[in-house]
């Protein structure tokens, strides 16, 4: 991984580089912003220049013996820290080996839901568990083995409790010389306050559309594909790959949105009892994403109510269907409409039976539609 190899953020990418070149790498640095922005890409790019034997034109080679240990997932001097299940005697990330590198295989931009998955979760949250801090304080007090520093990338820091957070704020009080911490984050605001302010924070942002068109191009994509990726991820990374291979499945999401709206508008509950049974059979993944589709369409038609066409992102298909429906969703049932879809969302994380989840979904969106505008202000 090289930082010719990310999408986007050339400000944070300048700031690590700058670490690098003066020699003035931080114990403990943060990469923060919202998830499918490509922060582990860049951190793991960070990682290997910081190592890298033989860097040129400001990034590393990609070839010097550090370069390919790190490309091959077997550096003994990086860890990879990450929250698991405690699960059939897992209590530590390297538990979890196998499982972490189908992650980083399968989905480079980190998606949780896929984490949830390989995990086998169920109903648990994965943690970071204090025995990781035992674990990480043994590690970081041994010598390094091949390279210069001993690195800890340390994903998703806010799922760490309060006893591993603890033990892991010890280490950053008082840091060896030759242990770097880079956490990757996508809730900052949740991470034990003590920890951050011994952390160096670098801020991530949404890649801009045209930067997101101009990579999938340069990576073998038609204009035509990539344009429509680029306009409709909302500057996730992750979601405009998820974009370019699931093609048909947003036109078959789009249906389901559509029919739904119209029996849901037609107080037809037969219908959406018919519905909920047949997006059941989906399985929880798939219909979790369905259920993102509908909370982007809710507030794409919100905004196509409003009259501001520069801030909608929808397919020809999705437009259509919105200069329609777009004044059904208004200042009196937005906020219900995503908080509801949000609750079903979170249900069926948690494996609640789907046909009911979803039924009631489903009637409470035709409740919300018969709701009436907020009164403007005198």
């Amino acid at each position: 991984m090289r930082f010719a190899d990310t999408i986007g953020n050339p400000e944070a990418i300048e700031a690590l580089r700058s670490m690098v070149d003066s020699d003035r790498i931080p114990h403990a640095l943060l990469l923060a912003g919202p998830s499918g922005i490509g922060k582990m890409q860049l951190a793991r790019a960070f990682i290997s220049y910081i190592n890298c034997t033989d860097r040129h034109n400001g990034d590393a080679c990609g070839r010097c013996p550090s370069c390919r240990r790190i490309a091959a997932g077997n550096d003994p001097d990086i860890h990879y820290v990450y929250p698991i299940c405690k699960k059939d005697k897992r209590s530590v990330s390297i538990d979890c080996l196998e499982q972490w590198n189908q992650m980083l295989k399968d989905s480079p931009y980190m998606d949780p839901t896929r984490w949830l998955e390989l995990l086998e979760a169920g109903n648990s949250q994965p943690q970071i568990y204090v025995n990781e801090a035992d674990a990480i304080a043994e590690t970081a007090a041994l010598s390094s083995y091949a390279d210069r520093f001993k690195i800890f990338l340390i994903w998703l820091p806010e799922r760490m409790n309060l006893q591993a957070a603890n033990k892991l704020l010890k280490l950053l009080e008082e840091p060896y010389e030759d242990t770097i911490f880079i956490a990757v984050s996508n809730e900052p605001a949740q991470i034990l306050p003590t920890i951050m302010s011994r952390m160096r924070r670098i801020e991530m942002r949404p890649p801009q559309p045209d930067t997101i068109l101009q990579a999938l191009m340069n990576r073998g994509v038609s204009q035509e594909a990539a344009e429509s990726a680029a306009t409709l991820c909302g500057g996730s990374l992750r979601r405009a790959f998820q974009l370019l291979g699931n093609t048909g499945e947003t036109e078959e999401f789009g249906l389901i949105f559509r029919d739904t709206m119209r029996n849901a508008y037609a107080r037809n509950a037969i219908n959406l009892r018919q519905i909920s049974e047949q997006v059941a059979a989906m399985g929880r993944e798939k219909i979790m994403r369905l259920l993102d589709y509908f909370s982007r369409m809710v507030r794409e038609n919100f905004i196509a109510n409003l009259s501001i066409p520069p801030l909608n992102a929808m397919t020809r298909d999705e437009v259509q269907f919105a200069s329609r429906f777009a004044p059904y969703i208004h200042s009196g049932n937005v906020e219900t409409m995503l908080s509801d879809t949000d609750r079903a969302r979170a249900d069926i994380a948690r494996n609640a039976n789907s046909k009911i989840v979803l039924f009631d979904y489903f009637l409470q969106l035709l409740l919300a539609l018969y709701r009436k505008p907020n009164k403007a202000p005198a």
